[in-house]
């Protein structure tokens, strides 16, 4: 299928669009360096990763921002970092800051062009207002946890975001899911018969970073290293 029969473009936010390891990675190594904890960037990003995968677990329907207090403790506790209040709740309201990739402004002011484009974010909707502003409020709609009353990936979350669109006649066939996380986004997508696109940040790193480790790694319809590699491949179709 090319992908300009595509009519609907489903994205993850946080991980594809917003670049949260570098925001992470900002908001701890400060704090590890006062500490005097010597950690490297993937130890850090493994310890979030983790972390947040038992939140998952423990509270499945709650934004994430509202799991990264409990994970920044879970964090502190495997990396000997402090756990004050103060720098507990420093690590949520560290979000504002969070960059997006270099390539995600232009590659969606691309991507617009030729479909309607939709946000599904595990965030909240005061989180997605700081996200949407950094992006340039790229979206046709948006959708979150804290609409749905859970997260992904549920697949419940994946039918309330549908039925929001449905007003407009799209199809499933008409939809593609683009999304770096296999654990939130690319395996449930497959497996509901979205079409997917997969958005590997981290290729030719090991590891997961910053995001839970899936259980299978599932293969996508499309595959890209950015998301700027999508907006050219649709480009070339022209």
């Amino acid at each position: 299928m090319k992908l300009r029969e595509f009519k609907i473009l489903t994205f993850d936010v946080v991980g594809t669009l917003i670049d949260f390891e570098a925001g992470i990675l900002d908001y701890v190594r400060p704090i590890a360096q006062r500490a005097g904890v010597q950690l490297d960037d993937e130890t850090i990003l493994h310890s979030y990763g983790k972390a947040e995968g038992i939140e998952h677990e423990r509270t499945p329907g709650l934004p994430f921002p509202l799991m990264m207090a409990p994970a920044y403790r879970t964090m502190a506790a495997e990396l000997g970092l402090p756990a004050d209040e103060a720098t507990v709740e420093g690590f949520r309201l560290s979000i504002p800051a969070w960059p997006a990739f270099p390539d995600t402004v232009e590659a969606l002011k691309r991507l617009r062009k030729h479909y309607r484009l939709v946000a599904m974010t595990n965030s909240d909707n005061w989180a997605l207002g700081h996200f949407a502003r950094t992006m340039e409020q790229p979206f046709d709609d948006m959708v979150t946890a804290e609409d749905v009353g859970t997260c992904k990936p549920d697949p419940q979350f994946f039918a309330y975001a549908r039925g929001r669109q449905s007003p407009h006649g799209y199809k499933l066939e008409d939809y593609l899911h683009v999304a770096q996380s296999q654990y939130h986004d690319i395996g449930v997508a497959k497996r509901l018969r979205y079409r997917t696109c997969w958005i590997e940040r981290r290729m030719g790193k090991e590891g997961f970073g910053g995001s839970p480790a899936p259980a299978v790694m599932t293969e996508p319809d499309y595959h890209f290293e950015s998301l700027v590699k999508l907006a050219d491949a649709v480009d070339r179709e022209e």
